[in-house]
């Protein structure tokens, strides 16, 4: 049995951990990589999943070459990637809802910290119906660096008043668990893309399959230890 320290306070990521937008994002840039004489494998768009724009920008031009054109890749993906999820949607990934209900029950505070920009976070937030559930939103605005540095969920654990090294942070990417590891959080690795990265799985502090097997493991916890397990200190 997976085994979790005390804890106050849960920090999702978004992309690929809460939202499945790995499958919305293959699609566009795909598409948008055709227009423009390319054929992206699944497995490269994937590679750069929890990535910042800077660094996927410098992966797309060792891909394509020095001239590609990122302005005008970026303007079509956005209009395929639009097209797709007004057509079929944003899911959640499995386990989500379950794992919500349970720790909404069990009154533990959450949050959300994602490298994606504050627009783009709350489309898909809302393409996928759960734009209401996060009251405390972190993005790549909130910060002067993004993942894998450690800043946005130190951020988090500030907003949420709750202790840095008392908080989960539940994520899918490598650059999100360096993240997580140097900032002083326990780290949750639920891997997107299967095999996870060796590197990944040595750095995280406990690997689960999907989020509804941590809700399994939270849900078997010995909450008859007291509310204290809550204090956000």
């Amino acid at each position: 049995m997976h085994k979790l320290p005390d804890f106050s306070a849960i920090i999702f990521d978004m992309d690929g951990l809460v939202l499945d937008t790995e499958t919305t994002y293959v699609a566009a840039w795909q598409q948008a990589a055709r227009v423009m004489g390319h054929e992206f494998p699944e497995a490269f768009c994937l590679s750069m999943s929890g990535l910042h724009s800077n660094v996927v920008g410098q992966r797309l031009r060792d891909f394509c070459g020095a001239d590609f054109n990122l302005e005008k890749f970026a303007r079509l993906s956005a209009d395929f990637w639009r097209q797709y999820v007004n057509a079929h949607g944003i899911s959640t990934k499995k386990g989500f809802n379950r794992l919500l209900a349970l720790i909404d029950e069990l009154e533990i505070p959450y949050c959300l910290a994602t490298n994606s920009p504050m627009v783009n976070a709350y489309q898909c937030l809302e393409f996928a119906g759960i734009g209401d559930v996060f009251s405390t939103v972190i993005t790549r605005d909130h910060v002067q660096q993004g993942k894998p540095e450690p800043e946005i969920f130190l951020k988090a654990a500030e907003l949420l008043d709750v202790s840095i090294s008392r908080c989960l942070v539940v994520e899918d990417s490598h650059a999100g668990i360096e993240a997580a590891s140097r900032a002083g959080a326990f780290s949750v690795l639920i891997p997107s893309v299967l095999p996870a990265d060796p590197r990944t799985v040595e750095l995280c502090d406990v690997m689960m399959e999907n989020l509804a097997q941590l809700a399994d493991v939270i849900s078997t916890w010995n909450w008859t230890l007291g509310r204290t397990l809550f204090s956000p200190h």
